[in-house]
């Protein structure tokens, strides 16, 4: 593993660096790196961008405190980063109803030729967790390969400029589903490992 990063501190010095870390696949506890939170914070780069690297770092407070800002359409690549972070996370059937929701939006085809495919990818990462079925390795690089196409779709999309106000992503649910979401936040219907 790579520790160093080039003095620059630009988003391509920063994602290639996040590249070099261990994978983002299992509970990671914390942050692989805590020190690169504000590195990372500190792009200002579109905020879908910031939580995939903090997706990358294993970050996933501050990956969460982001998407959960963007959690209904049309942002679809926060709601797609939300379901990744749950899967990382364990939260299983949290992580398939996200898969579920972006299966049939751009993003998400980017990383998976099906919602199946997708899911069956979620359910993989479960054996491994619960019953250590399954190669590792192999499902490392494909989680890192699955974070990647969404970066690459949301570079795309949004560029990797600065964002002067990211509020301007912000994006929540309305009514029920807005209650929903808070009652897993504080109402302890939820599920949280970090």
């Amino acid at each position: 593993m790579s520790t160093t990063i080039s003095s620059s501190g630009t988003f391509d010095d920063l994602y290639a660096h996040l590249l070099t870390l261990r994978a983002p696949l299992l509970p990671p506890g914390k942050a692989t790196d805590p020190k690169l939170t504000d590195k990372i914070a500190s792009l200002y780069v579109h905020p879908t961008l910031e939580a995939a690297l903090h997706l990358l770092n294993c970050d996933l407070p501050s990956a969460h405190f982001l998407v959960r800002h963007m959690q209904a359409a049309p942002m679809y690549e926060a709601m797609y980063l939300h379901g990744i972070l749950h899967r990382i996370e364990g939260d299983y059937d949290n992580a398939r109803a996200w898969y579920g929701n972006v299966a049939d939006t751009e993003v998400y085809k980017k990383a998976w030729s099906s919602k199946e495919e997708g899911v069956d990818f979620v359910g993989r990462i479960e054996a491994l967790n619960k019953r250590k079925e399954g190669d590792a390795e192999a499902l490392g690089k494909e989680s890192v390969e699955e974070i990647k196409a969404v970066v690459r779709f949301c570079i795309g999309k949004f560029g990797k400029d600065q964002v002067q106000d990211a509020s301007v992503a912000w994006k929540q649910p309305d009514g029920d589903l807005k209650q929903v979401g808070q009652d897993m936040v504080s109402g302890g219907k939820g599920f949280r490992n970090f």
